[in-house]
């Protein structure tokens, strides 16, 4: 079976909910992101077979985002697009399917990225179809709706949302609010160490947005990190469950962002005159109760080590999406990994960002560059997932 390449991972810079990247739509972040990634690698579009582009609010304004970036990117007709949905893990998966394809000799090149705008995620209504004869017509915000129905309630009960599974993790795991607070701040720290150091340089692709007046404004920068953050200032912020654990300083934010590489088989890189960033070595999901989903990257994990024989003594770097400090130190105790010393280095979800169906992409991305800079041999990266699943894969350099 032919190895899977990673080339030109790129991503934008995450934007903060109703912050600088709001006036561009998911399907502007997405086709510029995959202009991006065409202009770096240098590839002819006409060799791209197949765009697999990860989206978890998807809408009729851009039905099969994938194709439709495409097009909107300029891209040849012939170049066929679709759409995964694997929620927090859509990204990885989109990675994984584009590995697969090109594994099994499906394609020889495909595009694969994610994007979400969560600015941009509309209210709708289920009452209209038929027609409301009379009386208030309901408008559900998609981006709540979407957590509190994220597992059937006919199984497992009322499920509020995803704060109510990190509070579940926090007393089943003995996780204390200064515990999730410290790592946050770190978090924070971390990311913004790695802004001053350049760390960020190779991988972003400034974007440039469109004012109502003016000239349009780039956004380079990712929004939310906080240079600043303290276990003071964290600490001062109210838990936002009664008695919890959990607060807007210490969970993962909404965001806006794209991210994309090409993924080639590697008989056909000297062709096509590519170096890959590494090879994509093997993955796995696994599901776990949709009450505690955050759990998730411990059983995923374990069925990608016995799937590829590694263990953790193989491992080099740590990525985790980061949806809540709790859910993170959790994973940790779950996997009898101690220290953060390999673990996020350059921040995640609480300090970058959490924009739902790029993260898998972001994650890969800034984790392979960094490989690159550490000469590191093999990268982890997993993430939990709404309704109770994990997802991970294993990334090794040339």
């Amino acid at each position: 079976m032919r190895r899977a390449a990673i080339v030109s991972p790129l991503r934008t810079p995450v934007g903060k909910f109703l912050g600088g990247l709001a006036p561009l739509k998911a399907e502007d972040l997405a086709a510029k992101i995959i202009e991006a990634v065409i202009v770096k690698s240098g590839i002819d579009p006409v060799r791209i077979e197949d765009i697999v582009f990860a989206q978890s609010y998807a809408n009729s304004e851009a039905p099969c985002i994938g194709r439709w970036a495409a097009l909107a990117a300029g891209l040849p007709l012939e170049v066929a697009g679709c759409q995964v949905d694997r929620r927090c893990g859509g990204g990885l998966q989109a990675i994984a399917n584009a590995a697969m394809m090109v594994e099994t000799g499906a394609a020889d090149v495909v595009l694969a990225g994610g994007v979400e705008s969560m600015s941009n995620i509309e209210y709708y209504s289920t009452d209209m179809r038929a027609g409301a004869r009379a009386g208030t017509v309901k408008l559900y915000d998609r981006l709540d709706r979407g957590r509190e129905r994220s597992q059937p309630e006919a199984r497992f009960g009322v499920i509020s949302g995803m704060i109510e599974t990190a509070e579940n993790l926090a007393r089943e795991y003995d996780i204390s609010r200064a515990a999730a607070d410290a790592f946050a701040v770190q978090s924070h720290h971390r990311a913004a160490a790695a802004w001053n150091a350049g760390k960020f340089d190779a991988e972003i692709v400034p974007v440039e947005v469109p004012q109502r007046k003016g000239e349009p404004v780039i956004v380079a920068r990712d929004e939310g990190v906080r240079a600043d953050a303290s276990i003071e200032s964290l600490s001062a912020l109210r838990s936002l469950s009664p008695g919890g654990t959990v607060t807007a300083g210490n969970a993962s934010q909404q965001n806006d962002a794209a991210a994309a590489c090409l993924v080639i088989a590697q008989d056909k890189l000297a062709e096509l005159d590519l170096e890959p960033l590494a090879y994509f070595r093997g993955w796995a999901a696994a599901g776990c109760h949709p009450a505690t989903m955050g759990i998730g990257p411990v059983p995923a994990v374990a069925r990608l080590f016995a799937k590829t024989g590694l263990g953790w003594g193989d491992i080099d770097l740590i990525e985790i999406n980061e949806a809540f400090a709790v859910q993170v130190l959790a994973v940790m105790k779950g996997w009898s990994v101690e220290g953060t010393e390999r673990l996020n280095v350059n921040g995640s979800g609480i300090s970058l960002g959490h924009p739902i169906g790029a993260t898998g992409v972001r994650i890969m991305t800034t984790m392979l560059h960094e490989m690159q800079r550490r000469d590191a041999r093999i990268g982890l990266e997993s993430m939990c997932i709404g309704g109770g699943q994990g997802i991970a894969a294993v990334f090794e350099r040339p």
